[in-house]
C-alpha cells in the first residue's frame, strides 16, 4: 500500500497517517495484487481526501479525512438477495452452458460439487441434459457484477436419469427429495479434472506391455502427468511407497472392510500411518511401473474381494430421522414452489445494506 501511495505522489506524512488508519481496521498483509485502489485528492493542496480499497465482492475498506487525520471503516457494499432460478440445456462443456445463461462458471463449479457423489461431470453428462438451480444471488446497487450465496435446491437430468438436491439442516446438508443425502461413502472419480477412461474392470484383459490375457481389477483414467489423485473416501493410509509393475503406489484402508489403491502416480503426497479425508490430495497421476503412458489405475476392494468402481454405488453416509421428515418435507415444497415460479425465482430478502 505504501509502494501504490508513494507512486501516487502522496507525501511521507499522509502515507504513515493513512497506513496507521488502515491497519487499525484491516490486516495489510492481506492486501492482493490486481485490486484497484480509488484515491481521491484535493486539487489546490494534494491532500488525500479520501481512500477505497475493496475487500471482496461484498465489503471495502473506506477512509475519509476528519479535519487533520484518516478514519478508516470496514463498509458492506449495499445490495439485495433473491432467490433466483437459473436452468438450461447442456450444450457443450458445462461451464460454456452456464456462462451462456448469464451466469458465471463458478456456478457450474458449485453444482458439480453438490452431485459429485452421483455424477461424474467429466464422463456422464450428454448434450440436452437439463439442469435447474434455485441460488439466493445477491445485486448490488453500484452495478458491479452479481454474486451467489447458497445453491437451495438443485435438479439434474442426466439423459433421462433425474437428480435432484435440497439444502437443510443445521448443518446445511444436500438430501434428495425422498430425505436421503446425498453425500456417500465414496465420491464419484478419484479424480478432480477431466479423465477418459482408458481401461475398465476385466477379467480377461490384453495386458498393453506384457501382451499376456490376464485379470484387470481396476479403472484406468488416462490423464496427464502431475493432474491431483484424491482420496474416494476418508481412511488411513496403510502404503505408499514404490512397489514393482505398479509403480508408486497409495493404498488406504477405509470403514466396512473397504481398501482403495491408486497407482503410478509421479508423485507420493502421502505416507503410511496418515489418516486422510474424504477429497485430500494423496498424489499425483503418473507412469511409473509398468505402464504405456501417464494414467492413474483405481482399485476398490471389500474384505479382500476386488470390485468394478465403474458399477458400485456406494451407500448413504446419513439418512433423516423421522423426526426431521416432516420439516424437511416442507422446506422441500417450499423449494420446489419456488423453482417453478420460472426464472425470476419467488423470494426477494430485505436489502443487505
Amino acid at each position: 500500500m505504501d509502494k501504490i501511495l508513494s507512486q501516487a505522489g502522496v507525501e511521507m506524512h499522509s502515507r504513515q497517517d493513512i497506513l496507521s488508519s488502515f491497519r487499525e481496521t484491516y490486516d495489510v498483509r492481506k492486501l492482493r495484487a490486481g485490486r484497484e485502489v480509488l484515491l481521491t485528492r484535493f486539487v489546490q493542496s494534494g491532500e488525500v481526501d479520501s481512500l477505497e480499497y475493496p475487500v471482496d465482492p461484498d465489503h471495502k475498506v473506506v477512509l475519509t479525512r476528519d479535519e487533520s487525520s484518516m478514519l478508516a471503516q470496514l463498509v458492506e457494499i449495499p445490495g439485495v438477495v433473491r432467490e433466483t432460478n437459473v436452468c438450461a440445456t447442456l450444450d457443450g462443456s458445462l461451464f460454456l452452458t452456464m456462462e451462456r445463461a448469464g451466469e458465471s462458471s463458478d456456478l457450474a463449479i458449485r453444482m458439480a460439487q453438490i452431485f459429485e457423489f452421483d455424477i461424474d461431470f467429466y464422463r456422464d453428462p450428454q448434450p440436452g441434459d437439463k439442469f435447474c438451480l434455485l441460488v439466493e444471488k445477491k445485486i448490488y446497487d453500484n452495478g458491479q457484477p452479481p454474486t451467489y450465496r447458497r445453491i437451495l435446491a438443485a435438479k439434474y437430468d442426466n439423459a433421462g436419469v433425474k437428480h435432484d438436491a435440497f439444502l437443510f439442516g443445521e448443518d446445511r446438508a444436500y438430501y434428495s427429495a425422498d430425505g436421503h443425502s446425498l453425500k456417500s461413502a465414496f465420491l464419484r472419480s478419484p479424480l478432480e479434472f477431466e479423465a477418459r477412461v482408458s481401461s475398465g474392470f476385466s477379467y480377461s484383459r490384453l495386458h498393453p506391455i506384457l501382451h499376456t490375457v490376464g485379470t484387470h481389477l481396476g479403472t484406468d483414467y488416462a490423464a496427464p502427468t502431475g493432474t491431483p489423485v484424491r482420496a474416494v473416501a476418508s481412511g488411513r493410509v496403510v502404503f505408499s511407497a514404490l512397489s514393482g509393475g505398479s509403480g508408486n503406489l497409495v493404498t488406504i484402508e477405509h470403514n466396512d472392510g473397504y481398501r482403495t489403491q491408486y497407482l503410478h502416480l509421479s508423485r507420493l503426497m502421502v505416507h503410511a500411518g496418515q489418516r486422510v479425508a474424504q477429497g485430500d490430495h494423496i498424489g499425483l497421476v503418473g507412469m511409473t511401473g509398468l505402464a504405456t503412458g501417464p494414467h492413474l489405475d483405481m482399485r476398490i476392494s471389500r474384505n479382500g474381494k476386488y470390485m468394478d468402481w465403474e458399477r458400485m454405488r456406494s451407500p448413504r453416509t446419513v439418512s433423516l430421522s423421522a423426526a426431521q421428515i416432516k420439516a424437511f418435507q416442507a422446506e422441500r415444497d417450499r423449494l420446489l414452489t419456488a423453482m417453478d415460479k420460472g426464472p425470476s425465482g419467488g423470494v426477494e430478502s430485505a436489502a443487505v445494506r
